[in-house]
């Protein structure tokens, strides 16, 4: 499956505008889309092909966006839109309902039924970002009525569900360019699921979701409640599986395909994320134990055994092995390509 990433600025200044409603109408659905920014407009826009589902990340500046009956009539890819705001504020209004979404809401809109959305304000920047998941309507498990509920309606993305589909686009967003084609399409049911999952959850209709999913999404939560809980020394299978209103035995049960238990999991990814810091520049001045204990190690000490266990050195000498002298980083944020 392909991958793509196009920016204006490859484009004539005065033809970038054009090129980018081009792209969306393509990519997206035909639509109407007006700007105060057209002189010389900066955005980008990418394609993620996963197989089973497909993803578009945008980047614009303020914009309206419409869709009308006559668009709808000219093409129709008939499908919802399940969308990330990535950066700065958006308003939708769809079938009756309308919503402000702010920075990491989640959106949902349908490319059979007319809207109104605006880019409203900018991140820092002055530049509006949003990942858009599409989802084919014939394909999924819920009626479309009942799922038309969600429409223009935005959804905060700080706990749940809707937590983890969000951490999940973003990091998918971040590492696709590097991804192999196999790779992008082994990705491609997880997304669908984790979409599914979300809807499901809005729509009270579990009911709908295969018992494979419902499992696969508990693991997903049960994964992002570690990795955001390192730094507590009393992060425990029994502390996990109170938070998850399951029982030890069934999150064990949920661990067994896996190559560590519950208990190893936590320490590695302490380890990992302790290993990271130290190997970060940027980090080179932070104390060895501040680095040990904000991962939930107990002690320095505690801490060093540890990590000589798991790397082969304590951890001062593994930092001064790999970051050596002072010196200057990578280059980072590269624009994308103009193919």
């Amino acid at each position: 499956m392909s991958f793509s990433a196009l920016h204006s600025s490859c484009v004539p200044p005065e033809h970038r505008f054009d090129w980018w409603c081009e792209l969306i109408s393509q990519d997206v659905a035909p639509t109407r889309i007006t700007s105060e920014h057209t002189r010389d407009f900066t955005a980008g826009a990418g394609a993620i092909g996963l197989g089973v589902v497909q993803v578009t990340t945008l980047s614009f500046p303020a914009i309206r966006s419409e869709r009308t009956p006559a668009l709808i009539r000219r093409s129709d890819p008939d499908v919802y839109e399940l969308t990330l705001n990535a950066g700065g504020d958006m308003w939708i209004a769809q079938a009756r309902n309308e919503a402000r979404m702010r920075a990491g809401d989640l959106g949902l809109w349908n490319t059979s039924r007319p809207f109104d959305a605006r880019g409203l304000r900018g991140a820092d920047d002055g530049t509006s970002r949003a990942v858009m998941v599409h989802l084919p309507r014939a394909e999924l498990p819920f009626p479309d009525a009942r799922t038309d509920r969600l429409l223009a309606s935005a959804t905060a993305t700080d706990r749940g569900t809707a937590a983890v589909f969000a951490r999940f686009l973003r990091h998918l967003v971040d590492e696709a360019p590097a991804m192999t084609d196999q790779e992008r399409t082994r990705l491609g049911p997880a997304v669908w699921e984790l979409a599914v999952a979300y809807l499901a959850d809005r729509l009270n209709a579990h009911d709908r979701t295969p018992p494979e999913a419902r499992t696969r999404m508990l693991l997903a939560r049960v994964d992002a409640f570690i990795d955001d809980n390192l730094a507590d020394p009393a992060l425990t299978p029994p502390a996990v599986a109170a938070r998850h209103h399951i029982s030890v035995r069934t999150l064990h049960t949920l661990f067994r395909a896996r190559e560590r238990t519950v208990a190893a999991t936590i320490h590695h990814r302490r380890l990992e994320r302790c290993r990271a810091e130290l190997e970060d520049p940027a980090l080179r001045d932070t104390p060895v134990h501040v680095i040990g204990a904000r991962s939930g190690f107990p002690s320095p000490s505690a801490f060093s055994r540890a990590f000589a266990a798991a790397y082969g050195a304590p951890p001062g000498e593994w930092r001064r092995a790999v970051l050596g002298a002072p010196g200057p980083r990578g280059p980072v944020g590269q624009r994308p390509g103009c193919t």
